[in-house]
Formats: structure tokens, C-alpha cells, sequence
């Protein structure tokens, strides 16, 4: 794809976005929906219809075959104006769709591939467990081998809306000798399948998901629901990381350049001593090191989606990604709740809820600690 088409493409794809949030997701019902705790998966089938669901998949399912680098974008701008609607976008693009184009069986990408891009199927990533999760190697979930599939037991925790998906991408270990990273499988097991028992988890921000606990009882998985080389399901969970680090690199990029513009516009407006605060040094010198901290965001971000879009190897690009975005929305979601005050700590502050949802970044979808490590490791330390 030439340069010229690509532009024209990321143009139009863009102005959908728009047309969509303007319609369905305006701010005063994306703070509803927060105040409410009402997750947008009614909104999906259009987001579907819409053709944003397909972007980077093939055509021959339904997709439009474009580059990472304009999904980057959708996923920027859907920070930027709906992040709660970006969280499914990007559960459902990154967990379910890549994961099933990078390993899925011919036969689960025929079926769900289809579904999901029309919005019909939804995914979750069921990873996290009370003793693994930054550590994915420590997994305890185990399947056992029987006829026809798999028995599978265990215990998953915090799996956003594991409840409301067609299926949960599930790493199990199916070597009960092995350890650390292997004799890991990935599998597909459906929410309301026999054994399978959930309880909601209260948290304090990103009203966009639902997060659950999530208890495994002998849960029978056939083998047609296995993802991938039995055994080695490991290097697919990486797969599957990689995206979705990707996906929320952009997402917080989206979010922390909203929370600096908020920041702008009431230092402007607000005013004290007889001036507005944005005459104060002090004030401009806050908002100039948020804006360099978002534009640090956005290049790494950037150019992480164009590695991608090449085919070429980025694991130590997409965890830096993931530290600088993630960090980038809370040092700029903290500041601007400095510059607002006690304006942006009134609930109905837009402000606030951005400075709610970003807690959660630095740890979830693999901690920066670990992205630290993975960086090192690449670095040859």
C-alpha cells in the first residue's frame, strides 16, 4: 500500500470514528455510562456494520486488510473521545481476532473470524490467577487429557468481561511435569459451559469492563477448541500480548492528550490574581512537560504500529510502548487533576475519570516491572 492510499484510508477510517462516537457515544452518555457502570457491548454490532471491528483482517473474512498503523490511530481516537468503548475495541481486536489469525485453527478462524468482525462475537483473556499473572509462567490451571478434549480445572481472576464473551482465550497447563513457560496450551472455553463459575469483582474505575472471577470446575474443552501446538501455548500467549500491549499503548496515548487538553482549556478559562492561571509560569511549565510527555507516547506508539504493519520483530518496541504510554496517562492524568483541583475531583469531572482508569495501565496487561524486564533482556543484560 502506497503512501497516498494509506492516508486516504486512515482519513476516512478516522472520520467513521468520529461519525460513531458523535452518534452513539457523545460525552454526556459516555458519563453516563461511567456513572452507571453500563459497558457498551450493545454498541459492538454497530461498531461492526461500521467496518471497524475488520480493520486489520483479511478480506476473505470480512475484513479490510489495512496496516497496524491505521488500527493505532482508531485506537488513539477512540481513547481520545470514548476510551470505555476503545477498552472493548481492543479486547475484541487484540485477545480475540489476532489471536485467532496468529494460531487459531483453520476451522476457528472460518467460524469466529466472521462473527467477531460484525460485532456478533466477543473475547476475554482468562491469564491472570492468584498466584500467576505478571509471572504467566506460574500458571496452575491445569487440563488433563480425555477422550475427545480436555478436562479443565483451575481458578482465573480478574478477566475483563469474561461473562459477556463468546469465548475465554485460556492458557492451561497441559504438562503437569513442566514448568516456567512450558507445557502451556491456549484454549477457547465458553463462559456458560458446565463447570464454569463467576463472580463479579467492584473496582474503582474503568466502568468500561466488567472483571471477574472465575472458578473452573472440570470444564470439558474439546480438542476443536484448542488453539495452537498443545504444549506450547506460551510463545501464542506472547502473541497475544504483544497486541494487546500494542492496542493499549495507543489507547493511552488517546487518553493522556484528552486529559492535556482539559488541563489547557480550564487554565485558561479559570482565573486567579486577575489573570488566568495560564499565565502563570508555573502552570505552563506543568502543561508543556505533560504535552512532551504525550508526544514521547505517540512516537514510540507510532512507531511500534509501523513495525508491526512490516512483519518485523518489535517485542522490545511493544513493551516499551506499553511503560512510556501507560506512564505518560498517569504522571498527565495526575497532574491535570493538580491544575483543575477541586474541580477535578467533583465526580461529574471529566478529569477524574481519566485519572480513575489510568491507575490500572502500569499493571495490568503485563506490570512494568516485568515490561522492564523483557526490555533489559532484549537489550542483552
Amino acid at each position: 500500500m502506497d503512501n497516498t492510499s494509506q492516508s486516504d484510508d486512515l482519513r476516512l477510517t478516522l472520520d467513521t470514528v468520529d461519525r460513531f462516537v458523535d452518534r452513539h457515544i457523545p460525552i454526556d452518555e459516555l458519563r453516563r455510562r461511567d456513572r452507571e457502570h453500563a459497558p457498551p457491548f450493545d454498541l459492538m454490532p454497530m461498531l461492526g456494520a461500521a467496518g471497524l471491528l475488520g480493520l486489520p483482517f483479511p478480506t476473505e473474512f470480512g475484513g479490510q486488510a489495512l496496516p497496524w498503523s491505521v488500527v493505532a490511530r482508531v485506537e488513539e481516537r477512540l481513547g481520545y473521545r470514548a476510551a470505555m468503548l476503545g477498552t472493548l475495541f481492543d479486547t475484541t481486536v487484540c485477545f480475540g481476532g489476532m489471536s485467532l489469525l496468529t494460531y487459531g485453527t483453520e476451522r476457528q478462524r472460518a467460524e469466529l473470524l466472521p462473527r467477531m468482525i460484525r460485532g456478533e462475537a466477543l473475547f476475554a483473556l482468562a491469564l491472570t490467577e492468584p498466584g500467576a499473572g505478571s509471572d504467566a509462567g506460574a500458571i496452575q490451571t491445569r487440563a488433563k487429557k480425555v477422550d475427545g478434549g480436555w478436562r479443565v480445572t483451575g481458578r482465573k481472576t480478574w478477566s475483563s468481561n469474561a461473562k459477556q464473551s463468546t469465548f475465554m482465550v485460556t492458557p492451561c497447563r497441559t504438562d503437569p511435569n513442566a514448568r516456567g513457560s512450558r507445557g502451556i496450551t491456549m484454549m477457547l472455553i465458553a463462559p456458560d459451559a458446565t463447570g464454569v463459575h463467576m463472580t463479579e469483582l467492584s473496582k474503582i474505575g474503568n466502568a468500561g469492563l466488567t472483571s471477574w472471577d472465575i472458578g473452573l470446575d472440570d470444564v470439558f474443552v474439546s480438542d476443536d477448541d484448542v488453539m495452537g501446538e498443545v504444549d506450547r501455548g506460551f510463545y501464542n500467549l506472547m502473541s497475544t500480548l504483544h497486541y494487546a500491549r500494542a492496542g493499549l499503548a495507543a489507547s493511552a496515548v488517546g487518553q493522556a492528550q484528552r486529559a492535556v487538553d482539559i488541563a489547557i482549556e480550564h487554565a485558561r478559562d479559570r482565573a486567579q490574581f486577575g489573570q488566568p492561571i495560564s499565565a502563570f509560569q508555573v502552570i505552563q511549565h506543568r502543561i508543556a512537560d505533560m504535552q512532551m510527555r504525550v508526544d514521547q507516547a505517540r512516537l514510540i506508539t507510532y512507531h511500534l504500529a509501523d513495525l508491526i504493519s512490516d512483519g518485523k520483530p518489535c517485542r522490545r518496541e511493544a513493551a516499551q510502548a506499553k511503560v512510556i504510554a501507560t506512564e505518560a496517562l498517569h504522571y498527565v492524568a495526575d497532574h491535570g487533576m493538580q491544575i483543575l483541583a477541586s474541580a477535578g475531583y467533583a465526580s461529574e469531572s471529566d478529569m477524574q475519570r481519566i485519572w480513575r482508569d489510568a491507575r490500572l495501565y502500569t499493571f495490568g496487561e503485563g506490570s512494568n516491572e516485568i515490561q522492564r524486564n523483557i526490555i533489559a533482556k532484549e537489550l542483552g543484560l
